[in-house]
């Protein structure tokens, strides 16, 4: 393979330089200050702090509130990636078998894709509007009072609707285009030695596509922890109460509502470390599992 030159050692550097900026600027730089103020009790003004020690952190640990958001996320963090995962392989594997009419089968598939998180969520809303919404005249046949921000359950379980429809579109493109880039030679022989076709496709199929799998299983999680910020705000009409939060939109909530910014700090210290420890996870034991062709 042929590698690009250099004349100057400083030339690539250089070339580095605007990318590293932004990293630094909208990442490394915010990161530092919020673990320096996860430190300190803070005027929400700015006219001062006072430095409290691991305060802040010992009273999120011990709030109610906040451990019923940490496993409410987990909860919907897990919800959503499977539930994501499994409808968007589903929806890819009958989509590659179509043969008349395909181009506008997929093309329904993946519409939603241009649709924004706020913009969803306002859709979720309608959907699941009180006075006309069609899910909810649905689930009232089955005896199902719905109400949307006001119990507890119906808008976690609107959360997890909009927020798993929002993400089909783009696990639905990843797969299709795994499914896609199978060679025929292959397909052929596994038709020729399993006649069966859940055995072709967890034999064969399922494991072509581990490599997409885990490219989507990391994005998902992604998706669910932080992407979801918009929806949530949506659902709940910027009256949080007592409906459902994950701990990225309790951040938001405690920073930005209730001027805690100190414990809103520590609160996005702990998620990042949680995140990272994920991704490290993920990379060292997931991905040894993971055979690339």
């Amino acid at each position: 393979m042929k590698r690009a030159g250099f004349s100057h050692r400083w030339l690539p550097i250089l070339f580095l330089v605007p990318q590293l900026a932004i990293i630094f600027v909208f990442f490394y730089w915010p990161a530092l200050h919020a673990i320096r103020s996860s430190f300190f009790l803070q005027d929400p003004f700015g006219f001062g702090e006072n430095f409290v020690g691991l305060k802040n952190y010992t009273a999120m640990f011990k709030s109610a509130a906040y451990m019923r958001s940490a496993w409410f996320t987990v909860i919907f963090t897990v919800l959503v990636t499977v539930l994501s995962l499994s409808i968007a392989l589903l929806l890819a594997v009958k989509a590659d078998k179509v043969i008349r009419g395909a181009k506008t089968y997929r093309t329904l598939l993946m519409w939603a894709y241009a649709v924004a998180p706020p913009v969803a969520g306002v859709i979720g809303l309608v959907l699941f509007d009180q006075s006309w919404g069609p899910i909810k005249d649905f689930v009232a046949l089955f005896g199902w009072d719905f109400r949307l921000g006001v119990n507890y359950f119906d808008t976690a379980f609107a959360m997890i609707f909009v927020s798993v429809w929002k993400q089909l579109p783009v696990n639905f493109i990843f797969f299709m285009s795994g499914l896609q880039s199978i060679p025929k030679s292959v397909r052929e022989a596994a038709l020729i030695d399993n006649r069966s076709a859940s055995g072709r496709f967890w034999d064969v199929t399922f494991p072509l596509l581990a490599p997409t799998g885990f490219f989507l299983l990391i994005t998902n999680i992604t998706y669910a922890l932080f992407d979801t910020f918009g929806i949530i705000d949506t659902i709940v009409k910027g009256e949080p109460g007592n409906n459902p939060m994950t701990l990225v939109y309790k951040v938001y909530v405690d920073g930005f509502r209730g001027n805690d910014l100190g414990g809103s700090s520590a609160q996005s210290v702990v998620l990042m470390i949680l995140v990272l420890a994920l991704t490290v996870f993920q990379f060292r034991l997931v991905e040894r599992r993971i055979h690339y062709t």
